[in-house]
């Protein structure tokens, strides 16, 4: 991972002229995710330390909780959860975070085998290919109701549509006939 825009790291003992600035920055981060829920995962490094090969879907020993009282004091990550009182805390060896994601990579001293994320949740949407569904729509008193229906999938689609919805996709609809 490359100190660029988007990232900013912090590493324990380098001399990097950023790297205090860093550290600020990502612990005011840290302490605005005081009353947010933010998923908690923990995955193995892999062999060639690149993160980008590891699977970040939430997957069930993952953890979504609230955070309360984050803070960073010296370069110790603490912080409580909202099922317990006991404050939690994680001293690491470098911190990386990916501002346009939301998301913090702390790779703990304790274990240099293991990155942890802490991520604000993102919304994930279903995705349904239709193929060849039926199709209907109408419009009455400047309401669009475009109607798909599968056989096969047992699936019905109703979406309800403004009139100024059915204008922009009426001009993508000549747009792409135009092409």
């Amino acid at each position: 991972m490359s100190n660029n825009f988007d990232n900013l790291i912090w590493q324990q003992n380098s001399n990097q002229s950023d790297n205090g600035d860093n550290l600020k920055a990502i612990a005011n981060w840290w302490s605005g995710l005081a009353g947010k829920e933010v998923a908690w995962q923990q995955r193995l490094i892999p062999t060639s330390g690149n993160l980008e090969e590891l699977d970040w879907q939430l997957q069930k020993f993952d953890d979504k909780l609230v955070l309360e009282t984050p803070q960073v004091r010296g370069i110790t990550l603490y912080w409580r959860n909202n099922q317990g009182a006991d404050e939690r805390n994680i001293t690491p060896s470098k911190l990386s975070l990916n501002t346009s994601k939301q998301r913090l990579y702390v790779f703990p001293q304790s274990q240099s085998q293991v990155v942890i994320s802490v991520s604000l949740p993102v919304t994930v949407y279903q995705k349904i290919n239709l193929v060849n569904p039926q199709l209907a729509a109408t419009i009455k008193n400047g309401q669009g109701i475009i109607l798909l229906r599968d056989e096969t999938e047992k699936l019905e689609i109703k979406v309800a549509l403004s009139q100024s919805q059915i204008n922009q996709l009426l001009d993508q609809f000549k747009i792409a006939d135009n092409q």
